[in-house]
């Protein structure tokens, strides 16, 4: 197996907490296989921006996305026993199998357009999506992260993601981890969202310990970012985040790996 050497680099980042259960609303257009062309694929990574209340407008308060977007979920799509396409996602209630219809259909923009982005791992680093994805289905049924600490047995949405890629690469990490902040950028203060949810697990806020969000990873130069299905809410964007997915071929991305 080849192994590939990837650098920490720090920013002003933090993680994903995905706290609440969603009922799926259903997406009748975006199914899997094909439209105009367009399929995901399995080790698409897919970029939610969550409408999951409080938690979520500060997860996408204290960190950054791809061109500004907020992403406050990330799961690894892959395909199941019966050849369907699922996303494996950490979730309030632990590591599960979503179906991909599902995922979709949780959070949707005005035009009731997933408000997903389809990340695609770069040519030199796709050998490893095998092994990263029977690596995700190993961890099914782990539980949630809610304190945000690795190496616990327990795992948050994009600490998974970081988990199965450094575990398919000899244990040498893929993405990189970030000192987690939760502090609101305009008053350098710990929102209160955070400090409301630390202070009721009765645990320190771990401000600057090692994690990682998912808008970090849809930064990341390993992956490209191919297309969206609709439209994120964006924190500073003045431009299409990329292709829609609706109008992509199956052959080519938005832009250059």
């Amino acid at each position: 197996m080849r192994l590939i050497k990837r650098s920490t680099v720090i920013s002003r980042q933090t993680l994903l907490l995905f706290l609440t259960s969603v009922l799926a609303l259903g997406c009748e257009r975006h199914v899997l296989g094909a439209r105009d062309g367009f399929a995901v694929q399995p080790g698409d990574l897919l970029f939610q921006d969550l409408d999951c209340g409080p938690l979520c407008d500060a997860i996408e308060k204290v960190t950054t996305g791809y061109q500004g977007a907020n992403f406050s979920h990330v799961g690894l799509a892959a395909k199941d026993e019966r050849g369907h396409v699922v996303v494996i996602e950490a979730v309030s209630i632990g590591v599960e199998v979503t179906p991909l219809q599902t995922f979709l259909g949780r959070s949707l923009d005005e035009a009731g357009r997933p408000k997903v982005a389809v990340g695609r791992l770069k040519a030199p680093y796709r050998h490893l999506i095998p092994s990263a994805i029977k690596e995700a289905f190993a961890l099914k049924g782990r539980p949630y992260d809610k304190v945000f600490a690795f190496d616990n047995g327990a795992y948050y949405c994009s600490e998974l993601i970081y988990e199965i890629f450094r575990r398919a690469n000899g244990n040498i990490s893929v993405f990189a981890a970030q000192p987690m902040t939760f502090k609101d950028p305009d008053t350098n203060r710990t929102h209160p969202a955070w400090g409301q949810y630390f202070a009721e697990l009765g645990v320190p806020v771990p401000e600057g310990e090692p994690g990682i969000n998912p808008g970090g990873i849809s930064r990341s130069d390993v992956l490209t970012i191919y297309c969206v299905y609709g439209t994120p809410s964006l924190s500073r964007l003045s431009r299409p985040l990329a292709l829609d997915c609706d109008r992509t071929d199956s052959g080519k991305g938005p832009r250059k790996e």
